[in-house]
């Protein structure tokens, strides 16, 4: 297994130990930042191929603009993520995901704060996208296009604040599931911590509604993808029943790509028979 690999935006690599980030970085504490996440796999020449990388300097950008930083350095990001691609072991680790950071800087004043980290994709997530995944749902607290309109709450933003998507996340594991699906209190499904919910319903595939939900740069693809398949991907408001009823799910993301739903609070869901097609089109 490769050890994680750190570059700074000048493409030189850093020992992952030596410390680049102020103690007083408002990305340390105040997760006042954001970051995003791509997955680098190896081609067939043994090479590493990264996936989607401007959408993701894209989507950083965006949410750079959310929270107010400066906008990234997208030349640097591109300079650190050759350098990572250049000296990773694809031999070791032929999966790996490459997270962009960006955060205010030291609190007593200064730059902001810039770096990308690659590590070897997680067994986990591995598994997860072979075998599928069992979630639960969560509430979430807020509806989405109660989110959309208030900005100082980000929506769209994928920022360091993440503690409580974690929580979710280890409050599904200590109860017996994989993850997490949220639900808002008007009774719709939203996304989960890290993914981007898809259902099949009578051959058509739908999403929930992208108020206040971070973009999926996978699901993305697969909407532009799906109709040379002869599919169909459409919003729609979803229902925890919607969930239960329907004859197949998915989790997108960045790192897993695919992972098939098993079950729903223990209420066991079937395999779609789509599923084959959806892989192939993500190249899962």
């Amino acid at each position: 297994m490769s050890a994680p690999l750190l570059a700074l935006l000048d493409g030189s690599i850093v020992d992952v130990a030596h410390p680049i980030v102020r103690a007083d970085d408002l990305g340390v504490v105040r997760g006042d930042g954001v970051f995003d996440a791509t997955l680098v796999r190896r081609a067939p020449d043994g090479s590493g191929r990264v996936r989607d990388t401007e959408a993701h300097l894209d989507r950083l950008e965006r949410s750079a603009a959310i929270l107010q930083l400066p906008a990234p350095d997208r030349d640097g990001y591109r300079r650190a993520i050759d350098a990572l691609v250049a000296a990773w072991d694809f031999a070791a680790a032929p999966e790996a995901i490459i997270r962009l950071v960006l955060t205010r800087g030291p609190e007593s004043g200064g730059d902001a704060t810039a770096f990308a980290l690659m590590a070897p994709l997680g067994a986990s997530a591995i598994a997860e996208r072979e075998h599928g995944v069992a979630v639960t749902l969560l509430g979430r607290g807020h509806d989405g296009d109660e989110v959309a309109a208030m900005p100082w709450l980000l929506p769209g933003a994928k920022s360091l604040s993440y503690s409580i998507n974690m929580a979710a996340k280890r409050h599904a594991t200590a109860h017996g599931f994989d993850d997490v699906v949220f639900v808002s209190p008007a009774g719709l499904l939203l996304e989960g911590p890290t993914s981007t919910l898809v259902v099949e319903r009578g051959g058509r595939l739908l999403t929930p509604r992208q108020d206040g939900i971070l973009a999926s740069i996978t699901l993305e693809h697969l909407m532009r993808d799906a109709p040379r398949a002869g599919l169909e991907v459409a919003f729609e408001a979803l229902t925890p029943d919607d969930l239960r009823g329907a004859d197949g799910a998915w989790l997108l993301s960045s790192g897993r790509l695919l992972a098939r739903v098993t079950s729903v609070d223990g209420h066991a869901l079937p395999t779609s028979s789509l599923d084959e097609r959806l892989r192939r089109l993500l190249d899962v």
